[in-house]
């Protein structure tokens, strides 16, 4: 087992490494790729949705039909992502998005696309990409060192924030080209090359897919053995299902008002919003690479990094609030600074998740947790929103900014409480 009290330079250094292994070189190569996929499609789906239609309420369905999957199908996705092999799951999943995708332009060019198709074809889409994060969270622990899990998922989120600052702008520069149509074939192949990079990657079986019996074992039953780990055996993972629950009500709440503070605190139009978009992405691919860069320390380490990044970020949330003649220059670099923050928390968790839980266990706990977040998400948005409405942006934003306060002093205080009694499984 590595050692984790790695040297900072020697952390930098074998950070960058990891990138040049083959096994999570193709992995982050695929996913940078996919990501920026990603941010294509969201851009291009709406606008086709709304070029079809003419209906902003036919086109925010989009968002729904893609939300609820993880919140029905969540923790029975788990149960079989412990039963099968990692890496045939994300291959496969890559492979049935291309097909999916795929068949809407093809639809439309042949007259055959309905709304009610477009939305089931949505619906499926949305199922089958529930399964890839989990899959890939619970084959990271497989393919790289215990040592290098903050770092490895800091790089994998590093994708997510390529995607958020590349996607959305190729997206439009795609539709103002060649139509909103053709740019979702472009969507469809970054997710065949996606697959490609994967086939490569060696990802080793789990003890558990090496029990005969597995396929054996009912389905209530072994969702059930997920559930009571999380919230029942093991204080650590319940603490940090805490802490995730109460940041995603704040954070899917901040971008989610970020149109509102754009308009309403700065008075400022759509260009402007898209500066301070690319500055939250800004922030968290900084971060994310920083991240990567830094030695990973013991679990109390990387507990107080994320309750100090969580104050940081909830001190300039409110910041963000409290100012009464905003500046554009002023507001830009304290949305970096709020991006930067917050975006250390799920590489941070996700390495201690993979590190505590059994590997027969991974693929249930973090279905939990994204079952979890998602719901917390939807809260969060519809709560905040309304104090917006009700009581004011600037209101509604020093309410989250507390909130981000308060999930700092509880992911130090729970955490630091249950590491004394809870075991942590290698």
């Amino acid at each position: 087992m590595a050692d984790e009290s790695q040297s900072a330079p020697d952390a930098g250094a074998s950070g960058w490494r990891l990138l040049g292994t083959r096994d999570f070189g193709c992995l982050w190569a695929g996913q940078v790729v996919s990501q920026i996929g990603d941010g294509l499609s969201k851009v291009a789906l709406l606008w086709f949705v709304y070029e079809m239609t003419g209906s902003a309420l036919k086109m925010t369905a989009i968002g729904l039909l893609q939300t609820i999957p993880p919140l029905l199908f969540g923790p029975l996705i788990g149960v079989y992502l412990d039963r099968l092999p990692k890496k045939a799951v994300m291959v496969v999943v890559d492979l049935l998005r291309t097909l999916m995708v795929l068949m809407i332009p093809l639809l439309y060019m042949f007259d055959m696309l309905t709304l009610e198709r477009l939305y089931v074809l949505v619906f499926f889409i949305s199922i089958v990409s529930t399964v890839f994060g989990p899959a890939m969270a619970s084959s990271v622990p497989l393919i790289v060192q215990r040592s290098q899990l903050t770092t490895a998922n800091a790089f994998l989120q590093s994708t997510t924030n390529i995607g958020v600052l590349l996607g959305p702008a190729m997206s439009g520069l795609g539709i103002a080209l060649i139509g909103a149509q053709n740019v979702l074939y472009v969507n469809a192949a970054t997710f065949f090359v996606s697959a490609l990079f994967l086939l490569p990657v060696r990802v080793r079986d789990s003890r558990a897919l090496r029990e005969l019996n597995a396929l054996s074992t009912p389905v209530i039953q072994d969702m059930m053995v997920g559930f009571r780990f999380v919230f029942l055996q093991h204080r650590v993972v319940f603490g940090l299902m805490v802490t995730a629950v109460l940041y995603n009500l704040a954070i899917s709440a901040f971008v989610f008002l970020l149109p509102v503070v754009a308009k309403e605190l700065l008075q400022v139009g759509p260009m402007e919003l898209g500066w301070l978009w690319s500055a939250l992405g800004i922030g968290m691919l900084g971060a994310s690479i920083w991240l990567a860069r830094t030695p990973q320390g013991t679990f109390q380490d990387r507990v107080g990094r994320i309750g100090r990044s969580l104050a940081i970020g909830g001190i300039a949330v409110c910041a963000l609030g409290l100012i009464q003649t905003p500046v554009l220059f002023s507001t830009f670099l304290l949305i970096v600074i709020i991006g930067g923050s917050t975006s250390l928390f799920y590489p941070v968790v996700s390495a201690m998740l993979q590190e505590v839980t059994p590997e027969h266990l991974l693929g249930r706990v973090f279905t939990t947790f994204s079952t979890g977040g998602m719901a917390s998400a939807m809260v969060g948005m519809v709560g905040f929103g309304w104090a917006a409405d009700a009581l004011g942006p600037a209101v509604s934003l020093i309410g989250i900014g507390l909130l981000l306060l308060l999930t700092a002093v509880v992911t130090v205080q729970v955490s630091r409480r249950d590491l004394a009694v809870s075991p942590i499984v290698a």
